[in-house]
């Protein structure tokens, strides 16, 4: 995986809220597994599926999370405004644009999983689609 990717930062975003000391409760609890370094998208749905589970938030609904995946991209829109020096407030949280398109893609890989869709094979099937229309 090419360092710097969307897939890299997930995987070390996903995997860096693991470094604090977890207590006695914490450690039974956390049984998660981290996202391997080559992870595949299909590895990263599995992955959010079990992070969802574990951090409880299976119970959000597939209009919740839609929400909270617009949510992510605007605050993606803000990122890349403070990137390319468009004028922001200085008083908001801006992270950088890497780690708002990694949460977007763990509510991509949220929503897909509430849906039962494997997201590479969705690409693939509507890439297929698109190689046969007309780009003017």
């Amino acid at each position: 995986m090419p360092e710097g990717s969307v897939l890299s930062v997930c995987y070390e975003l996903i995997n860096s809220g693991h470094r604090r000391t977890l207590t006695s409760t914490e450690k039974r609890r956390n049984n998660m597994q981290e996202l391997k370094k080559d992870a595949t998208l299909k590895d990263i749905q599995e992955y959010v599926k079990e992070l969802e589970k574990e951090r409880g938030f299976l119970v959000d609904t597939k209009l919740q999370k839609c929400l909270l995946l617009g949510e992510e991209v605007g605050e993606l829109f803000k990122a890349v405004r403070k990137a390319e020096k468009i004028a922001v407030d200085e008083n908001s949280d801006i992270t950088p644009v890497e780690h708002e398109l990694a949460d977007i893609l763990i509510y991509l890989a949220a929503i897909a999983n509430r849906y039962g869709i494997d997201l590479e094979e969705a690409f693939r099937e509507k890439e297929e689609v698109n190689k046969k229309r007309q780009w003017k």
